[in-house]
């Protein structure tokens, strides 16, 4: 006998069933047992009368909750019973695993313990249903992603996470020894993005690991994450890559509400809005300005940034203005911005560039990029930086690569926004930080 889910059971009143899933409740009475059995569709009540199997009434009673189990037996109609109005009058029952008892936590008990505690015992974590429904909407999520990058003629790529020159900069990298040589884990597939540009793909697209020796203890720094990253040739200058952006995130929103509106705002408690294109823009010099006038002042190493009070900062005054949760920064000065960042040819003090605030939190940083050869040795040198380890980075431009831009977004965090998470550590299957390497 097949398996039916519990979502199906409807169609299937009167019918011999094989279920199988968690007992979540056992409700052990004088004459009845009453299982509450869960699998990732649903609930169903299973009944069972002791006196026509004392044997199995026995080895009921002894279950602890979330032990896996499948059970067989009638579907009927019972109008007493919560769940759906049917329940599975039991015939046969295997316990495939019996949970320990007691459990270290129930993952659908009264009271939840702290999140790190039940990072330490993930897998019962997720059985609830509310990180079920955060990875439903993740698979939804990255399908849309891809759709729109597909739709719009970009192409795959899977570059390496092993190299043999920092991908970003210096800092925050995890150094490994390689063979007989030192490597390190990539920070961004950035260079590899752009290589597929000088390659002639014209648009690229990944998503892949991305890895940070970032040693922060907040509730939005991962020291392992999904990355959304892409690349697109033959642009005007930044704000082609920023009207792509908030198009794409339009789609993803509106293909997650459609499928999960209702769950999300159930479970969650989250009134899914899809963001309205186009996006505000606003430069970094007027951030800066708008930071100032709210009352709340930068710290003295953030003089040509923004931190996480900034930027609520300036979400606020965008969500008063505009009614906009998203918001834009952009022309950033050269001192914050990479190397490679191409300079606006009125403002060279100035970069192409931006970042994406979402309800107060940066989800995305971009730019247009410096194609020139001739440039980027230029603005490397300024910065006193050593050109010999970036050789085949640096050769992608010697021959005739095009204008192009692109930008690089955490899969959690834009997880986090989009359905008001409060900590990082929710929207990862396994979250990595300084002070965790396991499970």
């Amino acid at each position: 006998m097949e398996r039916s889910m519990i979502a199906e059971l409807g169609q299937k009143i009167d019918q011999t069933v094989k279920v199988s899933g968690w007992l979540q409740v056992l409700r052990d009475q004088k004459s009845m047992q009453f299982l509450v059995l869960r699998d990732r569709t649903g609930m169903v009540q299973v009944a069972h009368w002791k006196k026509g199997n004392l044997e199995l009434a026995e080895q009921i009673s002894l279950l602890g909750t979330e032990s896996a189990l499948t059970v067989v037996g009638k579907v009927v109609e019972n109008a007493a019973v919560k769940l759906g109005g049917l329940e599975i009058q039991l015939e046969e029952l295997i316990v495939e695993n019996a949970a320990e008892i007691p459990m270290p936590f129930e993952p659908y008990g009264d009271t939840l313990p702290n999140t790190d505690f039940r990072m330490d015992w993930r897998y019962l974590d997720m059985r609830r249903a509310e990180p079920q429904l955060i990875f439903k909407v993740q698979t939804t999520l990255e399908m849309a992603a891809r759709e729109f990058w597909i739709e719009n003629d970009f192409m795959e790529i899977h570059s390496p996470k092993i190299m043999g020159t920092p991908s970003e900069s210096g800092a925050e990298l995890f150094e490994m020894t390689y063979f007989d040589r030192i490597a390190y884990l990539a920070q961004s597939p950035q260079f590899y993005k752009q290589m597929g540009i000088a390659a002639g793909f014209d648009r690229v697209f990944e998503i892949g690991p991305v890895f940070r020796a970032d040693p922060s203890f907040t509730s939005r720094h991962m020291t392992e994450f999904t990355g959304l990253d892409f690349e697109m040739a033959w642009i005007n200058d930044h704000h082609d890559v920023m009207d792509f952006i908030e198009r794409w995130l339009h789609y993803i929103y509106q293909q997650v509400k459609d499928k999960h509106g209702d769950e999300i705002n159930e479970l969650l408690g989250v009134d899914l809005v899809v963001p309205e294109v186009p996006f505000p823009r606003i430069s970094m010099l007027e951030a800066i300005e708008i930071v100032k006038e709210s009352g709340y002042e930068l710290p003295v190493e953030k003089v040509n940034d923004l931190d996480p009070g900034g930027e609520r900062a300036i979400a606020k005054y965008v969500k008063e203005k505009f009614g906009h949760d998203f918001v834009f920064i952009t022309d950033w000065p050269i001192s914050a911005r990479p190397f490679y960042h191409m300079r606006k040819p009125e403002q060279p003090e100035l970069t192409r560039s931006f970042d994406l605030l979402a309800s107060g939190l940066e989800i995305c940083t971009g730019a247009q990029r410096e194609h020139r050869y001739d440039m980027l040795m230029k603005q490397a040198q300024e910065l006193g930086l050593n050109t010999d380890p970036m050789v085949h980075y640096l050769s992608f431009f010697k021959y005739g690569c095009p204008p192009h831009g692109g930008m690089g977004m955490g899969l959690s965090r834009l997880l986090m926004v989009l359905l008001d998470l409060q900590n990082i550590r929710e929207a990862v299957f396994l979250f990595r930080g300084p002070n965790r390497l396991h499970p």
